[in-house]
């Protein structure tokens, strides 16, 4: 995204629009993933370690649902979106978490590139 950005042929508005729904469609996919899908965690496949979903129930434990604004962290942020499917998070809720927290993440980076 940077790289585009500074390449100056793709406007800023649709680069952070893009960024924001695919990262946001990312932490769709990891809800789902905690919802339907929990049973098939330790294959190989699976996408959350079990010392990271341990780490973000902590954090869900500790902060509540707003813990979200935090998916965008390398690490924790797939984790966190996991455990919000696993504790059946209301899914509205979850992607105003979610939107916010990643929309705020790209906006940032795109005002700091010159």
């Amino acid at each position: 995204m940077v790289a585009a950005a500074l390449h100056g042929e793709t406007s800023r508005v649709a680069l952070f629009m893009a960024a924001t729904a695919g990262n946001v469609l990312g932490a769709v996919v990891n809800f789902v993933l905690g919802r339907f899908l929990i049973r098939f965690e330790g294959r190989r496949w699976f996408p959350i370690s079990p010392a990271a979903r341990q780490k973000a129930e902590t954090l869900f434990a500790r902060y509540g649902q707003p813990v979200l604004l935090l998916s965008w962290l390398p690490i924790v942020g797939d984790p966190l979106t996991l455990v919000a499917g696993l504790l059946r998070m209301p899914f509205a809720l979850f992607l105003v978490f979610v939107m916010i927290g990643k929309a705020l993440r790209y906006g940032v980076v795109l005002w700091l590139t010159p």
